[in-house]
C-alpha cells in the first residue's frame, strides 16, 4: 500500500447522519483547506451518498488519496452495518472499491469514530474514544494500534435499550439535558468498569452538553481535533494502522 509522504495530500471525508463533510490534509494531518459540508441525502443510499461526495470533491484538487469515516461497522473497507443511514442499503457494500473506481485514487474506509480516534490519541496505553451525536460511536486503541472495531453502541445498556437509544440525539430531545447527563454518568461508569481504559476521549456534537465534572483521565475533543486521523490512516510501520504516534 502507498505510504504517507510529505508530498501527499489526503482528502478526508466524514459521512454523518445529518451532513457529509470534507477537508484537505497534509501528510501530518494539518488542515490545508477549510471544511466543506453538504446535507446527508435522504434516502442515504450508496448512490445518493456518492453523488453528494462528488459534489463535495468539486471544492478540492491536488489530493493523492482519500480517507473516509463511515457511521457503521466497517470490515476491511466493506460496510457491514449502517444503523443511522439504513443498513438495508449498505450491508456488504464495498465502499472502498466503488470509491477507488469512481474517483481514481487510493481509498481507505473505516468507522468514523475509529478515524477520529486516530487523530486524538496519545499512543500510550489503552485509549477509548467515544462520539456523542446522532448515535454513539466508539473506538479502542492500544499503544497506538487501532483495535478491531466493536459496535458497542448496539449492546443493551438499560431495559433492552442500546447505547444509541439510551444517549443518542433522540434520547437527548425526549428526556432533556439533565436526564441525559444522568444517563451519561451511568454510561461512563459502565465503560470504566468494562473497558478499564487508561484514557477516555469524548467528542461529537453533544460532548459540549456534558454538565458534570469529568475524571482526570477523560478528555473532550472536537471533530477538528480528530481530523488528523484522516492522514494517520496512511501511516505505515508494517502493521497497518499502527504508526499513528510518529508525525
Amino acid at each position: 500500500m502507498e505510504a504517507n509522504t510529505p508530498d501527499n495530500k489526503i482528502l478526508s471525508i466524514d459521512i454523518g447522519g445529518s451532513s457529509i463533510k470534507a477537508t484537505l490534509l497534509n501528510h501530518a494531518g494539518e488542515i490545508i483547506t477549510e471544511y466543506k459540508k453538504l446535507p446527508t441525502p435522504v434516502p442515504a443510499n450508496p448512490e445518493n451518498v456518492l453523488t453528494t461526495i462528488k459534489s463535495l470533491l468539486a471544492f478540492f484538487e491536488g489530493y493523492t488519496k482519500i480517507s473516509v469515516g463511515f457511521p457503521g461497522y466497517v470490515r476491511e473497507g466493506v460496510i457491514m452495518t449502517a444503523p443511522n443511514l439504513n443498513t438495508e442499503f449498505w450491508k456488504n457494500y464495498n465502499l472502498t472499491k466503488v470509491m477507488e473506481e469512481t474517483f481514481g485514487k487510493p481509498v481507505r474506509v473505516v468507522n468514523d469514530a475509529d478515524m477520529l480516534g486516530l487523530g486524538v490519541i496519545s499512543g500510550k496505553g489503552l485509549e477509548m474514544v467515544v462520539t456523542l451525536g446522532t448515535g454513539f460511536g466508539t473506538a479502542l486503541v492500544m499503544n497506538g494500534v487501532l483495535l478491531p472495531h466493536l459496535e458497542i453502541a448496539h449492546h443493551p445498556i438499560s431495559k433492552g435499550a442500546d447505547y444509541d437509544e439510551y444517549i443518542g440525539d433522540q434520547a437527548l430531545v425526549e428526556k432533556g439535558i439533565d436526564k441525559w447527563n444522568e444517563r451519561m454518568q451511568k454510561v461512563i461508569r459502565v465503560l470504566k468498569t468494562v473497558i478499564n481504559y487508561d484514557t477516555l476521549f469524548i467528542g461529537g456534537g453533544n460532548a459540549k452538553k456534558l454538565n458534570f465534572t469529568l475524571d482526570d483521565n477523560i478528555r473532550l475533543f472536537s471533530n477538528k481535533d480528530g481530523i488528523k486521523g484522516g492522514a494517520r490512516l496512511w501511516h505505515e510501520n508494517g502493521t497497518g494502522f499502527a504508526d499513528v504516534v510518529q508525525d
